[in-house]
């Protein structure tokens, strides 16, 4: 019988534990964004974003579909990659001035769900994912899988940050 936590080249357990936390925590952003719109928009116009509201669905989007995504292990570097985004941008927007600890509004929960994201895509959704059902959990490396989650993420961030974020 094998063990659950034991120094093997499997990594089930991890992948399943970080899949449900990095989802189910975009899931929950995503779906509190989503069930408060208009507060979700006035907030995103307060800090600085142009077509408020438009930011606000697409952050209800963004975060219950990437996290949907990362549980189900479904396309899992462009899902971290989209983790990686959102998370940067939130750190530029919102955390960036306040330091470090997110006790003070600052950077460090956002950085920790990112590099968990990039971590995931590194080491792979694992044999229990849609990825691995299909068979395409092997057809990035794991620095390309890396590679994809950190820098489209980051890509897509500076996109949105230069198109929509005018701060005062």
């Amino acid at each position: 019988m094998t063990r659950l936590f034991t120094k093997t080249s499997d990594h089930t357990a991890v992948q399943l534990l970080l899949r449900a936390a990095i989802g189910g925590t975009m899931i929950a952003h995503g779906v509190k964004h989503g069930r408060s719109l208009e507060g979700t928009a006035g907030w995103f116009g307060s800090i600085g974003f142009k077509q408020p509201k438009l930011q606000a669905q697409a952050s209800a989007v963004v975060e219950v579909g990437a996290g949907t995504a990362i549980v189900a292990g479904a396309g899992t570097p462009l899902a971290a990659a989209a983790v990686v985004g959102t998370m940067a941008v939130a750190a530029r927007s919102v955390h960036q001035p306040n330091g470090f600890f997110i006790t003070s509004e600052g950077w460090e929960y956002v950085a920790n769900l990112s590099v968990a994201a990039i971590a995931l895509a590194a080491i792979g959704p694992g044999r229990f994912s849609v990825d691995r059902a299909l068979g395409v959990d092997a057809k990035l490396s794991s620095g390309q899988a890396t590679a994809v989650a950190a820098g489209v993420g980051l890509m897509a961030a500076g996109a949105q940050l230069a198109a929509f974020h005018r701060p005062q």
